[in-house]
């Protein structure tokens, strides 16, 4: 599903952001990408969706190498990606079930197909009945929540979570992470960076460690064991 082939990034001031990586990740698998920061989990995730190419290596998902991608291709690419950020990124005039179904009204889906889509995401996350409060209307769990719908509602092959836990308490964190843990069952690969120790060692799922951008560490059912092998 994902290969890093020999994957090095260099940016212009000299910094080192991934150094001689070589990981596959197969189709279905929950990965956590842990790491002290600066470490590298940000490149990683940045190579992935195609926001910048690496200075060495090659990147295959599917098969097919995205640093070959055409600038007009990638907004193509990204429709089987979806993403899940620390801050949320919610549209604040926009209501829950707005902010989920703008990720693919702009692909033209049909409104029809758009309002199913929408609800079925909503109700995934076990927010129907919050679809029309606005995001200062939601609580942080709930916000999050919404980003989680508005990630999956195109049903991706791949979800990329970058801290989506950091900014929650541990009891409504475990919460979001009883929903990543069930879209995964359903066979979304899910690559997780995070810094919360807790939820690596409860989940037991595969742990990739980067330490000054090198993977240093890749154990299949691995926990947050920074530098420890």
């Amino acid at each position: 599903m994902i290969q890093f082939i020999n994957v090095s990034k260099e940016f212009q001031n000299g910094t080192v952001g991934l150094k001689n990586i070589d990981v596959k990740i197969e189709e279905g698998e929950f990965v956590f990408l842990v790491g002290a920061s600066g470490a590298g989990k940000s490149t990683f995730t940045k190579l992935l969706i195609r926001e910048m190419l690496p200075t060495e290596g090659n990147i295959l998902v599917n098969g097919k190498s995205i640093n070959r991608l055409k600038q007009r291709q990638i907004p193509h690419y990204r429709r089987n990606i979806g993403f899940i950020f620390q801050n949320y990124r919610l549209l604040a005039d926009r209501t829950a079930f707005e902010n989920v179904a703008f990720s693919i009204e702009v692909l033209g889906t049909h409104r029809r197909e758009v309002e199913r889509k929408v609800n079925y995401a909503l109700h995934m996350v076990g927010l129907e009945d919050r679809k029309n409060h606005f995001p200062d209307e939601l609580s942080g769990g709930e916000q999050q929540r919404v980003a989680i719908a508005r990630a999956i509602v195109n049903n991706p092959q791949i979800i990329i979570a970058d801290e989506p836990t950091g900014n929650l308490d541990p009891e409504t964190a475990k919460g979001i992470m009883d929903i990543l843990n069930d879209i995964n069952i359903k066979g979304t690969t899910i690559v997780m960076a995070t810094h919360d120790a807790g939820i690596v060692n409860r989940a037991s799922h595969r742990v990739l460690e980067l330490s000054n951008g090198e993977l240093i560490r890749d154990e299949r059912q691995g926990g947050y064991r920074l530098g420890l092998i």
